[in-house]
């Protein structure tokens, strides 16, 4: 489409004159527009439902801070390897979604239940979530990982479809467990200081009982 479009420039057409794809090219165009749109319901709906699982609005924010790296590294990979953005590579993406938030929900949902049952403190509880869950987070990623390998470097019939799909997932969880081990921590403790902060201020402003 965009060699189409190229030649298109280049033969001088007439202003006069308009053209437009059609068919397949046509769909592809709708179906890439929308896709924005599908990535933002995927969010939504994670938030909506985390938000039910730990009746919190906070700690599903904690969990969604991982994708964007996420994200990034399979942008990342796409450019390394010389791939467009293309279908394939928004379904990995969006894939990554259900993916690298696990590496997240492990190390809240145990740092959730020592406060709870332990009565350890956030920071106390995250390092030891972090500590504990670690070996399961890897071993969850690499089963990912390994698996979306034969995606990404398969050939045969059919490989350049697959294969933008599966460096879009292979690169992103590469990234995002990288920086998720040291991130997740960090912004949990920030979320759990400005909920404390704002329980502080209902009570010390008299819109909460003691």
């Amino acid at each position: 489409m965009a060699a189409i479009r190229a030649a298109e420039a280049e033969i001088g057409k007439p202003a006069t004159v308009t053209a437009s794809f059609q068919g397949t090219a046509k769909e592809f165009q709708s179906t890439l527009r929308s896709q924005v749109w599908l990535l933002l319901a995927a969010l939504a709906t994670v938030y909506i439902v985390l938000g039910v699982l730990y009746e919190s609005a906070i700690h599903p924010l904690t969990i969604i801070s991982t994708l964007p790296s996420a994200g990034v590294g399979a942008l990342l990979a796409l450019r390394l390897f010389g791939l467009d953005l293309s279908i394939m590579g928004m379904i990995g993406i969006i894939l990554l979604v259900g993916i690298v938030k696990k590496n997240a929900i492990m190390m809240v949902d145990f740092a959730l239940a020592a406060e709870r049952e332990q009565g350890l403190s956030p920071d106390e509880a995250i390092r030891k979530g972090s500590v504990l869950r670690f070996r399961p987070i890897m071993m969850t990623t690499m089963a990912a990982l390994l698996g979306a390998l034969p995606l990404a470097f398969g050939r045969g019939a059919g490989a350049e479809l697959r294969t933008p799909l599966g460096i879009a997932i292979v690169g992103g969880l590469l990234v995002s467990q990288l920086l998720t081990l040291y991130a997740t921590p960090v912004i949990y403790l920030y979320f759990e200081r400005a909920r404390s902060a704002w329980e502080r201020w209902r009570i010390t402003s008299g819109t909460l009982k003691r």
